[in-house]
């Protein structure tokens, strides 16, 4: 049987804490699916297809990722894709309590399915795409938290507003 996750987020956008989690959970699995998860409780700033563009740039030369949109269950999201785990990061130890919740509801939902927690690390603890994007909304440079190809691509919309 081929170890096949999901890691669930908005990912609006991904950050290099994105990154240190798939990059160092790889080893881990025979394949990963990024999964960009629609939440009708928030307005992304980034569309789906923004973001999903972007991981599917930074990802195009390893065949071990793939991203893929989803609405509603992450379970769910799980069975279309066969995969057996979810991967979450945790950066505070709060992240874990509130994870691990969520981790026992999925369980009971389908038992056959794992979830996996990995650390971040500290260098990237404050790294988080909702103060990302409160730093891009007034304006400061939030680019060094960001992967390059997100980096390049917002530096060149902003130049061609200018």
């Amino acid at each position: 049987m081929q170890r096949i996750c999901l890691f669930p987020g908005t990912f609006d956008p991904i950050t290099i804490g994105h990154l240190d989690i798939i990059n160092r959970s790889l080893p881990l699995f025979d394949k990963l699916y990024i999964g960009i998860g629609r939440n009708a409780n928030k307005a992304p700033m980034f569309s789906e297809e923004q973001r999903l563009t972007w991981i599917k740039e930074i990802f195009k030369d390893d065949p071990k990722v793939d991203a893929v949109v989803y609405e509603g269950l992450t379970i769910r999201a799980c069975q279309e894709v066969g995969a057996h785990f979810i991967l979450r990061g945790i950066r505070y130890v709060n992240d874990f309590e509130y994870e691990k919740a969520i981790a026992d509801m999925n369980r009971s939902l389908d038992n056959h399915i794992e979830t996996v927690f990995l650390t971040c690390l500290p260098q990237f603890t404050s790294v988080a795409s909702t103060l990302v994007r409160d730093v891009l909304k007034n304006g400061g440079d939030a680019l060094q938290f960001l992967p390059d190809v997100v980096a390049n691509s917002l530096r060149s919309e902003k130049s061609l507003k200018i």
